[in-house]
């Protein structure tokens, strides 16, 4: 029996869709779903408006090539996504020993080990699209820049919903009206014809500027007295602005292995109830081969995600390679308020 056949994209794809997914926050303001094809033609911004792109090219590994996105340009295509990886040396002769041995135990070991190489691919292919949700509600836009190019897109959020606090009226100093920033934005919200925000995200180094408000602190204790607590503010706030507070952590790596957080230090969001858009997978090149029975060896897992495994001769070994193209839409984008309060 050839080894190789042991890693198996059908294997792969079952151990990975019987793992336990945990639920983003980006993915739970912007739900999966599948469409056909590459192109963003359901992709909306702003007021229904069609989010657009330049032409991509379909030849990168996990970097994308430059696209520029504009509001009212004729749709091209999703960025593209796609990394391999291959079994070492080490591994292979493992297998192999386990193999000669017919040693069940230590294969399924040996093959668990491989897996969580793929599961990994997976994973960072998740991240990427919770990458680009998490700019969304961070100030409305995608910017994700490398050395092959740019991905930017601009979701069209109406200029007088974003504001950039300046002077003593940012949230470090203890004497600002945060208070009355948020009944600003919301009335703007309001004014415009918009619903009225329900949620508002923030790093938790921003919600600490709360905790430190002078007017906010002797809101909640006249006396002094009370050691103020997370839940404490958070519930003042939800009494007294009306708004659920969602204090955003976790990072991602970055192409060049540094790290960056998924919600920026410094900013707000009001967000309305509900989702926001959805996160559109399109068809990968290798999906689209099964579908027109060009290439059976291909499963997709997660909605768009698409795994597929080469024997390779030189050297003696199999590549897995995991692809997906897709970006989140952001159909309410013009019901959110976006501020940089430092």
């Amino acid at each position: 029996m050839d080894w190789r056949d042991i890693i198996n994209v059908k294997e792969i794809a079952t151990y990975i869709r019987e793992l336990p997914t945990q639920m983003l926050i980006g993915e739970s303001l912007f739900p999966r779903t599948k469409q056909l094809g590459m192109e963003l033609k359901y992709i909306k911004g702003a007021k229904q408006k069609a989010v657009v792109l330049k032409q991509s090219t379909f030849d990168v590994a996990v970097k994308i090539r430059a696209l520029k996105a504009q509001v009212d340009e004729i749709t091209k295509q999703m960025p593209f996504f796609k990394e391999s990886v291959l079994i070492n040396e080490a591994d292979r002769q493992q297998l192999l020993l386990a193999m000669q041995a017919q040693n069940k135990s230590i294969i399924d070991m040996i093959v668990s080990k491989i897996y969580d190489n793929y599961l990994a691919l997976v994973d960072g292919g998740d991240m990427q699209m919770e990458r680009m949700r998490m700019q969304l509600i961070t100030d409305g836009t995608i910017s994700i820049i490398s050395d092959d190019g740019d991905v930017v897109f601009d979701f069209g959020v109406p200029s007088n919903h974003k504001e950039v606090l300046t002077g003593t009226a940012k949230w470090d100093n203890p004497d600002a009206d945060i208070v009355g920033d948020i009944e600003r934005w919301k009335k703007t919200l309001r004014d415009d014809g918009y619903s009225v925000p329900t949620r508002m995200t923030l790093s938790s180094k921003t919600f600490g500027y709360i905790a430190l408000n002078k007017a906010i602190k002797l809101d909640i204790d006249k006396d002094g007295r009370v050691i103020m607590t997370d839940a404490m503010v958070m519930s003042y706030l939800k009494n007294k602005v009306d708004l659920s507070v969602a204090i955003v952590s976790g990072s991602y790596k970055l192409e060049d292995e540094t790290e960056q957080p998924y919600f920026q230090d410094n900013k707000v969001s009001l967000l309305p109830d509900g989702n926001l858009g959805k996160t559109y997978y399109g068809t990968t090149p290798e999906e689209a081969d099964k579908m027109f029975g060009e290439g059976t060896n291909c499963e997709v897992v997660r909605t768009g995600i698409a795994i597929m495994t080469m024997k390779k001769q030189d050297p003696v070994t199999v590549q897995t390679k995991v692809s997906q193209l897709g970006m989140p839409s952001f159909e309410r984008a013009d019901e959110c308020f976006f501020a940089t309060v430092v």
